[in-house]
């Protein structure tokens, strides 16, 4: 060690070959340290990238549940409680929404078959619910209520027209049912494009709307611009 002009140096003395002292200042030597130990013979058993990304992850994951368990009522019990009351929540919207895979305006066309009379879409409508495949049963029924109102020439018949077309086509005619109408194309649409699952209560309402349309007398616009009962 030695003091030059009132302040005092730390010098760190190594021994080389020969014993002959050598001073070598602490800022050097460590510069020195720091690239011996940075070669690679002294990390060859290193972990690597991938692994020390997955430590780091396991270890936030692990942080992150011991967070809840403490925060959640009854410590880790109380975590698995509210794990399994999401899940459960979960499956039960999965299961009552079915399979989320209806894309925005991919809608087909009502009919996917050739021309058939509203009374034999009404029969094959029933046989399906019969059977209770109510999917199938909830299309038929729309179809025979749209192919009815083309029979009646409420619409024209048209070759790729929509659920949503024929309810708003039908709307105007039949203004006292344009919701349930409404509402019925978008329910053809979840089953047949949406991936939903229909039930006993959706054919139900289907057929209901199919057999009142039938006794409903049509808003007729005359060339005057009136209407006609």
């Amino acid at each position: 060690m030695s003091i030059t002009g009132g302040a005092t140096t730390t010098w760190l003395t190594i021994r080389v070959s020969g014993d002959i002292p050598v001073d070598t200042p602490r800022a050097p030597a460590r510069e020195a340290a720091e690239r011996e130990l940075s070669k690679p013979m002294y990390h060859e058993n290193d972990p690597n990238l991938l692994q020390r990304g997955l430590d780091r992850f396991w270890e936030w994951v692990d942080d992150l549940f011991n967070s809840l368990s403490g925060a959640a009522p009854g410590g880790p019990l109380g975590l698995v409680v509210i794990v399994l009351v999401v899940v459960a929540l979960f499956a039960a919207l999965w299961w009552r929404l079915g399979t989320p895979s209806r894309i925005p305006g991919a809608v087909g066309s009502l009919f996917d078959e050739g021309p058939r009379s509203a009374a034999e879409h009404r029969a094959t409508a029933e046989t399906h619910a019969a059977a209770g495949r109510w999917n199938q049963a909830v299309q038929e029924r729309m179809r025979a209520l749209v192919r009815s109102l083309e029979e009646r020439a409420l619409l024209d018949p048209r070759p790729g027209r929509t659920a949503d077309e024929a309810a708003s086509e039908a709307g105007r005619p039949l203004p006292g049912h344009a919701d349930r109408l409404r509402t019925a194309a978008r329910e053809f649409d979840d089953v047949a494009y949406g991936g939903r699952t229909a039930d006993r209560s959706a054919y139900l309402r289907l057929s209901e709307l199919d057999l009142d349309l039938e006794r409903t007398k049509p808003q007729l616009s005359t060339t005057a611009g009136g209407t006609a009962e």
